[in-house]
């Protein structure tokens, strides 16, 4: 496995001090997910374009749509086995002495789900908080073009509990069957359906409370501090000896929201892979709108 990193998030001036260091893995895990227009509007392409055009030196393409992910999954983004997990990482040159640090040019949210994917097969890595905007907006330098790296053989990687929960587990939740704190971490707007959903239905699944993942950045999309962090998490997430069962539409911002709980020391984390955009195809699960009642 990958050497132990104390320090979730690495600052821009931190990762520009380690560039010239062998064992360093820069992942750029960007994807093009645009805002829908109107309901059902899904459009997602890799985010290879934008990292060819400019990235941190030395940083890879790291493709979540399918190279890291099961293309043929009823949902995008989809947990690989981990098996095509390991080969993934391979051939980007990940050794049991990688230091990793993976980053987006959005919200952080696509570097937040690698970050949680590695985590649950018990490698250790960091994120770039602020991602690329914050590494622009420091004045550090910028690549162009393709990067090189050299593979390797593959680690050994198995999936641990208590990372991941399924369509069924969720629905085992929703009948009282296991416990669990549902959360969305969706916007409030696509929580309540008042805003077009790329997804088959608007809402939500019924007993959740609202967490929008933006809630837990600052206006430069770094991570609040601990205290702020903790206030908008809550005391009923923070202190509820039930499961977290985060979603939202795909699995990705709902991981922001792990990586923030990890922040603060809250265990006992589960991410709903399918989130919204499994469980709205189905009419036969139950889906809700309205706010969140006081």
């Amino acid at each position: 496995m990958t050497a132990t990193i104390n320090a979730i998030l690495i600052s821009p001036e931190a990762l520009a001090k380690r560039l010239a260091d062998p064992d360093l893995r820069i992942l750029d895990a960007s994807v093009e997910l645009p805002a829908p227009r109107f309901d059902q509007d899904y459009r997602v392409a890799s985010g290879r374009e934008v990292w060819f055009h400019n990235h941190i030196p030395g940083a890879l393409h790291t493709d979540l749509l399918e190279d890291l992910a099961q293309p043929q999954a009823p949902f995008s983004f989809a947990l690989p086995r981990a098996d095509q997990f390991a080969s993934a990482l391979a051939r980007l040159g990940i050794g049991a002495d990688s230091h990793i640090v993976i980053y987006d040019r959005a919200d952080g949210f696509w570097a937040a789900r690698l970050w949680w994917m590695l985590r649950s097969v018990g490698i250790a890595a960091q994120v770039l908080d602020g991602g690329f905007n914050a590494w622009c907006a420091a004045g550090l330098p910028q690549r162009q073009g393709e990067e090189s790296s050299v593979p390797v053989a593959p680690l050994p990687l198995q999936q641990r509990p208590g990372f991941w929960i399924d369509r069924e587990g969720v629905q085992a939740v929703l009948a009282g069957e296991r416990p669990g704190l549902l959360v969305c971490a969706l916007s409030s707007a696509l929580f309540s359906g008042a805003a077009p959903s790329r997804y088959a239905r608007r809402g939500h699944i019924p007993g959740s409370l609202n967490l929008p993942a933006r809630n837990l950045l600052d206006p430069q999309g770094k991570y609040l501090p601990s205290t702020q962090l903790k206030n908008q998490l809550g005391d009923e997430l923070l202190k509820t000896p039930a499961p977290l069962v985060l979603y939202c539409g795909g699995g990705i911002s709902a991981a922001a929201v792990a990586l923030a709980l990890t922040l603060v020391g809250r265990d006992n984390v589960l991410l709903y892979d399918g989130s919204l955009q499994e469980w709205a195809a189905d009419s036969n699960l139950p889906m809700t709108t309205g706010a969140t009642p006081a």
